[in-house]
Formats: structure tokens, sequence, C-alpha cells
């Protein structure tokens, strides 16, 4: 098979290429185990990671219960990670032209656009939690004098409207500076995101007087509880929703595995980056959401609100901490992918820099403070929603790379047209059949859980709580048989 980027290069289609799609070649291969892992850092310790956790106590679990629920599902997303990640770390490709061997040379933009149409959604929630911040701090300055009336339409006041145009306005900078700057910005970063975290709990110690009345709080199922007897009910679509969270780096992750030295530097980069440090965030989280009861006689799931209610010097400093971490989440798991997306589409028009100014465009247009109004909205409608549209996706790879092609891509293939994944017209109607099916499942569960319609029967609710599994799952074996049966019929 051919995997020299420079031969994939002199042989690219119009439709199919440009620098920034091009497979790296060794000189760009740079980035260590603790590039990935600080990369990963960066990513994890985030305010929308950090709600993971704090969601799950609002829910009604234990510290314990909530911690164990978080670790458990980065345990089993990092798998697909990791073998997702294989395929950019040996050929050097990014996500949109890894699809194009499952879905055809044109059909791989459909799942692409997916894939970027949720980060476009997860970049509105990061700014607007950015911006928040930074009102919180312009707020506390002021003595409140910023607090106004909301605006039609957008039901925001207009300061809070003009500090979230300012943190947008702050990653259009690093987007127009490219990738490497990220990847700067992300190991500068990493260990004063660590610190933070560290300083909020150690807050969060002294405030409530030690840490025996936090730990002691009871899970709300336990018999007498106010949920007694639900736990499971609220236990597997609250997993789902820990592995939805990553669903989105699980598919676009080549773009980073492409930069690795080495599939070794890969895979412990991102073993060592992801599940530790989100278990970290998720005691964290745990401790201070239980701390906020003893301190201010409410359970708070937001960090931000919880550094304005501290006031001072401390505030100003732990937003600002805040500031940077959602900063640095958002341009490496909300920029990369939607920018490599929509490049994708349109080669020759759209670079990656272009692809990252209309994720920026999108993510203003979604409005995303109305998907963080309740941690029940976060966690079961918005999570576990688009966890059961990117299974699929992931199944499908795994099993094309893996299972159909046993980890052997032509790489020049992916950039010409008329070669081996041309398929039907560019498009490889398995994979769309295989996408469909795996989607339709969760379909009636989610038209429930966002308000839409009625209560359907209770198995398109149960199979809603196992989304991201029923659709990864259901997806690969449909795949993976119509391939295998395409292949006898030639």
């Amino acid at each position: 098979m051919n995997t020299n980027p420079a031969d994939t290069i002199e042989a690219g289609d119009n439709q199919l290429w440009n620098s920034d799609l091009a497979p790296t070649d060794e000189q760009a291969r740079t980035w260590a185990w603790t590039d990935i892992g600080a990369l990963w850092v960066g990513m994890a310790v985030s305010v929308p990671a950090y709600m993971l956790a704090s969601g799950l106590i609002q829910q009604g679990m234990s510290w314990l219960q909530a911690m164990i629920t978080v670790f458990l599902g980065n345990v089993i997303v990092l798998i697909p990670m990791l073998l997702i990640g294989h395929a950019g770390a040996k050929y050097g490709v990014p996500f949109p032209v890894l699809l194009r061997s499952s879905f055809g040379t044109i059909g791989a933009r459909l799942p692409g656009m997916l894939r970027g149409l949720v980060a476009c959604g997860w970049f509105g929630i990061q700014t607007w939690v950015g911006g928040f911040a930074i009102y919180q701090i312009l707020n506390s300055l002021s003595g409140g004098a910023l607090v106004g009336d909301p605006l039609p339409v957008v039901d925001i006041d207009s300061a809070q409207l003009l500090c979230f145009l300012v943190f947008w306005a702050a990653q259009v900078y690093f987007i127009a500076n490219g990738i490497e700057s990220i990847r700067w910005l992300e190991k500068l970063a990493a260990p004063l995101l660590i610190l933070m975290a560290l300083g909020l709990l150690l807050w969060a110690y002294n405030a409530s007087d030690g840490m025996g009345t936090v730990f002691s709080q009871p899970s709300q199922f336990i018999a007498g509880g106010e949920k007694a007897g639900q736990f499971w009910n609220v236990f597997w679509p609250s997993l789902t929703a820990m592995v939805g969270f990553w669903a989105t780096l699980t598919l676009n992750i080549p773009d980073f595995t492409r930069y690795a030295k080495s599939q070794r530097d890969q895979v412990i980069g991102q073993v060592v980056g992801l599940p530790i440090p989100m278990a970290m965030l998720a005691f964290v989280s745990v401790a201070v959401t239980s701390a906020t009861l003893v301190i201010f006689g409410e359970q708070i799931w937001d960090p931000v609100l919880i550094a304005g209610k501290m006031g001072g010097a401390t505030a100003i400093l732990g937003l600002v901490l805040l500031i940077i971490a959602t900063l640095t989440t958002n341009l490496a798991a909300n920029v990369v992918a939607p920018a490599n997306g929509f490049s994708n589409c349109a080669p020759k028009r759209i670079s990656f820099k272009m692809g990252g100014y209309i994720t920026a465009g999108l993510g203003i247009a979604m409005m995303p403070w109305k998907l963080l109004e309740t941690a029940g909205d976060y966690l079961f409608v918005w999570l576990v929603g688009y966890s059961s549209l990117l299974g699929p996706i992931a199944g499908i790879l795994i099993a094309d790379y893996f299972f159909v092609r046993a980890k052997q891509l032509n790489t020049k293939a992916l950039y010409q047209r008329g070669l081996e994944y041309e398929y039907y017209r560019g498009w490889n109607l398995v994979a769309i059949i295989a996408l469909i099916l795996g989607v339709l499942p969760s379909l009636p569960g989610f038209l429930y859980a966002a308000g839409i319609t009625d209560s359907p029967a209770q198995l398109f609710v149960t199979l809603y709580n196992y989304a991201w599994f029923v659709g990864a799952g259901s997806s690969a074996l449909i795949y993976f048989i119509l391939m295998q049966s395409s292949k006898r019929g030639n």
C-alpha cells in the first residue's frame, strides 16, 4: 500500500486535497506522548467537563457514585479513542480523509459535517462559559452594575452578550494563527489548569471546615431518599452521557495523532492524559458541589457561578483561570475537527482557517446558553442526544479500519477519485445504510427527552439511555456484514 505523503500530494485530486488535509510527513510528526498528554489535560480540565460530575451530584448521586460514573465512562471511551487514533498515527491522515475509506471520497463529507455541526454547538457552549466568566469578573469589580434586562430573542442582557463576543474574538485570533499556536497554548496552560483545580478544592475544604460534612452527604437514591430506587434509571443514561462527552473527540482524534512521533506516543499520551485528569477533575467537582450545599445552602453545579459568589481577589483569579481553561479546551476540541470537516467539503476554497471562521460563526448562531439552562438538559438531551448520532460513525470507522481492511489503507486512493474508495460516484451506500440504521433506534427516545413528543414505548427510552453503545455496536455490525456480502457478490 502506498503511504508516501509525497506521492499522495502529487496525485491529489483537486476536489479532495489541500495542504491542510494532506498526510503529515516525518518532519511534521513532532508530538511526543507528553505533548498529547498535555493536550488532553488542556481539554479535560474545563468547565463543561467539571459539570459532568457536578451535574450527577445535582441529579441525586453521592460523591462516590458520581466519581465512579465519570471514571468508568472515560475508561470506556478511551478504547475507541485509541483504536481510531491508530490510523492517524500510522498514515498521517486527518479525520475527514480517514472517513473516505468507509464512506467514500464524496460520501465522507456527510459524517464530517455531522461531527462538525456538533463541534459548532460545543464551540458556542465553551464560548458562552468563557464569556460568562468575563462577565462575572466585570460585574464583581463594578459592584453588580452590569446586570440588565434580557434582550429580545437572545434572552441574555447586553453586557453578557458583549462579554460573549469578546471571548469569541479572542479565540478567532488563535484560529487565524493555525494549529501550532493551539499546541503551544495547550502546553503552557496545562500546569495552570491543574493548579486551578487544586485551588478550588482547597477553597472548598477551608470554607466548609473540612470535607467530613461534604463527603457524608448521602445519595438521594437510598431508602428514604428523594429518588429512592431510581439509581439505575439515572446511572445508565449518565454513563452514556460520560461517553458522549468525548464522542466528538473519539471521531476526530486522528486530527491530533497524525502529528505523533509514533504509535507508542499516541497510546501513552492518551492513556495518561484522559482518564486520570478526568478522575481528578471529577473529585474536585463532586467535592466543591457538595461543599456549596454546606457553604451557600444550595448545590451549585456551575463553577463560574461559584467563583462569582466567592467575591474578592480569589474570585477574580479563579475566573481568570477558568477563562484560560475554557480557551484551551475550545480551541483543541471544538475548532480543529469542524475546520477540517468544512475544508473537506471544498478543499480548494475552504482552508483550515476559513473552516475555523465558519465554526466560530455557527457557534454564535446556535445561542449556546440555552443548552446549559439545567443539568438535565446538558446531560440527557445534549450529551446523550448527539452521542446517538456520533456513535454509529465511530462504529463504522472501527469496523472498516480493523475488520474490513485489517489496518491497511491505500493513502493515494484517499486523495484520488476513481480508485478503490470511489464506490458509487464517491458514495459508499453500505456506510450510509449502516449510519441510518444505527441512529434510528435512539430517535424516539431523543424526541421524548427533548420534549418534542409524548413518551414512546419503554423499549425506545431504554435504547436511548444506551444511545452511543447501541449506535456504535449496531452500525459496526451492519457495516461489516454488508461489506463482506458485497465482496462475495463481486
